[in-house]
């Protein structure tokens, strides 16, 4: 099992223990691009298609609701691939 796997089950198992950097790699890894907005909000912004999702930074973890919806836009995104 490649870590990337392993980080996305991790992830899946305990959304509340999830650090921004290692959500970002997985959004990234499947095609979301990220833009953070000039204004000076700790919101990042990942899109993919019509897909949104709004991520606030907040260091060290990211609160389960966002990782959660993250989840939910992912499970889509694997099962288009498959």
């Amino acid at each position: 099992m490649s870590k990337l796997k392993k980080l996305l089950e991790r992830i899946r198992n305990n959304p509340k223990n999830v650090r921004f950097e290692e959500l970002d790699k997985i959004l990234i890894h499947f095609g979301f691009s990220k833009r953070q907005s000039s204004k000076g909000t700790s919101h990042y912004y990942y899109t993919k298609g019509k897909k949104l999702l709004s991520v606030p930074f907040h260091k060290p973890h990211i609160k389960a609701t966002y990782v959660e919806r993250a989840i939910e836009l992912l499970e889509g995104e694997i099962n288009d691939d498959e």
